[in-house]
């Protein structure tokens, strides 16, 4: 009977434990939206300054992290297609590619729940 109480108490604890990080996370994500909603930006507004290659190559890398995400694929930039061999001039590609990376990145931290960085 006693060895009953104890573990009751210990599987208690350690759920009790567990869920402290999520409501973490999830608090975490919660403010980074609400930080961008005060600002007035969603977190997929492009950044500012962006230029047009840029501005398409972010959104690229949203579409892109959404696509790895839902096939539960390992979040890398470098294993998407259109960021190694992007349809673009080859004078515009590296303006591309860091849109696109940027755009990845964001779109994975908001996935994740880890807010932006």
């Amino acid at each position: 009977m006693r060895h009953n109480r104890f573990g009751t108490c210990l599987l208690a604890v350690s759920l009790g434990t567990a869920g402290l990080g999520s409501f973490a996370t999830v608090g975490a994500a919660q403010g980074a939206r609400s930080a961008a909603l005060q600002e007035g930006r969603g977190w997929d507004d492009v950044p500012p300054g962006f230029r047009d290659v840029q501005r398409k190559g972010f959104h690229d890398g949203i579409e892109g992290a959404k696509k790895d995400f839902d096939h539960h694929r390992r979040p890398d930039v470098n294993n998407r297609e259109e960021y190694r061999h992007p349809h673009v001039p080859e004078s515009d590609r590296e303006d591309y590619r860091d849109g696109f990376r940027h755009g990845y990145e964001v779109a994975m931290n908001h996935m994740m729940g880890e807010g932006p960085r």
